[in-house]
């Protein structure tokens, strides 16, 4: 896939910006599933964790989006 502008009401924006905020959704989900199973009592800086795990979900959807054409 080639990352091309998306139309958003009529405002063109980043194709990373709307996977910025699909990811931020996706890690609430997450951080909302380990506060209920304890894990965030259990981590040494939760807020660092929580961020870390936004990282790996963020370069997760980008890896995918960009190798999308590849295998469909």
């Amino acid at each position: 896939m080639r990352f091309t502008e998306v139309n958003l009401f009529g405002v063109y924006v980043a194709p990373l910006s709307v996977m910025l905020v699909a990811a931020w959704f996706v890690t609430i989900a997450l951080r909302r599933v380990a506060a209920r199973c304890g894990l965030l009592r259990h981590v040494w800086h939760p807020a660092l964790f929580v961020f870390a795990v936004y990282v790996i979900v963020l370069s997760s959807m980008v890896l995918i989006v960009a190798n999308w054409d590849r295998h469909v």
